[in-house]
């Protein structure tokens, strides 16, 4: 008798291992891949067109973020993105970012209420819950809202507004055009890959935060065009502002043996930090909700303590893509790394916490870069162990965002993109590996997954075939 489930055309296969057909067959999958459809052809160039627009995109958000800035700090009018630090305010720079809170408290009272927070949440909620739609408002609101916070002083990067924004642009799309839910949520991820890599230059590392954060699939038809829109959006940047690395800093050398081992328990550490970073902010957001006033007035008052830590560290105020930079380069003692740390902690935590329009990808980076150049300088006192504080500080910044947002692979290659240090790719792995160990022992949910799973939204955390054909 013949299997319905096998054709002539199916026993011309052959397998990776003969002894597996059957075994795949009772397993109700396909012995013979399909080809690649004209659809995904279709989504591939519209993920294209997409990566240039949010690729120009990227570039008016970082301009108006200096607008603002430089507005607000040094009362200049220039599109050039500056630092708040060297600003002449004195202790008026305190009333700098509580403004900045009352008119993003008041864009989200009578725009949108999703404009609050960091953004990727808010993008994973949609696409497991609304067939990956974001209301059209949201392409803008969320731009103009984040440049406002962050050019007031919000201790936030610009790269994850761009997310969003990029996300929202995608899903647009994708509502305009008859395409079905799965290509509206590829074309989503698109968006925000291409935002990351216009603004880091990491395409690589925007398609893997797609797949673990935002996509929860990899599979040809949704990969080819995020990987698509990742490299347009960094053509963009290459093409506007040049390919050098987004935080340059010296060679590494090649790492021992015994360096590695200890790169592996800094990242327990890290893991362990993750866990209390995320435990610290959302307790923050819940001491906010029992607030007996109005939300709308929330991010005001975590402006008066952004003000306040900036007042006494103006380091800490903006986006502080410099201070990676200085934290990764050894410009800074190990006295100002850790009051860097702890200030920027106080500062981002309290201001996310309150509600505002922001990211978590650069104070993330930040506080863990500071804390592993504290750990690597300490260490380093100890030549047997071949600790560098360069390479301490890489793995800071990697570990600490893999343990707080479990996003393991996007994490190390993210980092390794940033900097162009290969000889940083095997520690970086073994640290995100076990922050990741820690946080999965000591944390149900992450960092970006607490809010939306508190709403009771379940998000995927294991891909596996799908058995059921």
């Amino acid at each position: 008798m013949t299997d319905p489930l096998h054709t002539p055309h199916d026993r011309a296969a052959i397998p990776l291992a003969p002894s597996l057909d059957d075994s795949l067959v009772d397993a109700h999958m396909p012995t013979r891949l399909p080809l690649i459809g004209a659809r995904v052809v279709r989504v591939c160039g519209l993920a294209i067109l997409l990566g240039l627009v949010v690729g120009g995109v990227a570039r008016l958000l970082t301009m108006l973020i200096g607008v603002v800035t430089n507005l607000a700090f040094h009362q200049t009018w220039s599109t050039a993105f500056t630092s708040p630090a060297g600003h002449h305010l004195g202790a008026w720079v305190i009333v700098v970012p509580v403004i900045g809170g009352v008119i993003v408290g008041a864009m989200a009272r009578w725009g949108s209420r999703a404009i609050r927070g960091h953004g990727i949440p808010e993008a994973m909620e949609q696409v497991l819950t609304n067939e990956s739609r974001i209301p059209a408002r949201m392409t803008w609101l969320k731009p103009v809202s984040s440049a406002i916070a962050i050019g007031t002083g919000g201790p936030f990067g610009a790269e994850g507004p761009i997310i969003a924004t990029g996300g929202a642009l995608g899903s647009l799309l994708g509502q305009r055009l008859p395409v079905s839910a799965d290509e509206r949520k590829t074309l989503l991820a698109a968006g925000a890959a291409a935002g990351m890599a216009a603004v880091f230059s990491a395409p690589v590392a925007a398609v893997l935060l797609s797949i673990e954060l935002l996509l929860f699939e990899r599979r040809a038809r949704s990969l080819l065009p995020v990987a698509l829109a990742a490299v347009t959006g960094t053509g963009v940047r290459f093409a506007l502002e040049g390919p050098g690395p987004v935080f340059p800093m010296p060679a590494l050398a090649a790492v021992t043996p015994m360096a590695l081992v200890v790169y592996a328990l800094l990242g327990l550490l890290m893991g362990v930090a993750g866990v209390l970073v995320t435990r610290l902010t959302y307790g923050i957001e819940d001491a906010f909700e029992r607030l007996p006033i109005h939300w709308m007035w929330w991010p005001a008052l975590g402006g008066l303590v952004v003000g306040a830590v900036g007042y006494v560290m103006p380091a800490t105020l903006g986006v502080g893509y410099d201070n990676i930079t200085a934290v990764i380069s050894g410009r800074l003692g190990l006295a100002a790394m850790a009051l860097l740390a702890f200030a920027k902690l106080l500062s981002w935590s309290v201001a996310l916490g309150s509600g505002t329009s922001g990211g978590t990808l650069a104070p993330l980076f930040t506080i863990g870069g500071a804390l592993g150049g504290v750990c690597g300088v300490a260490l380093s006192a100890w030549p047997l162990l071949h600790v560098d504080p360069h390479m301490a500080a890489l793995i800071g910044m990697a570990a600490l965002f893999a343990g707080a947002s479990r996003a393991l692979m996007t994490s190390a290659v993210f980092v390794f993109e940033t900097t162009m240090q290969p000889h940083a790719l095997l520690p970086l792995l073994a640290a995100c590996t076990t922050a990741y160990l820690v946080s999965g022992l000591m944390m149900r949910h992450t960092i970006m997954t607490e809010k939306i799973a508190r709403r009771g939204v379940h998000v995927p955390t294991d891909f596996v075939a799908d058995r059921a054909g």
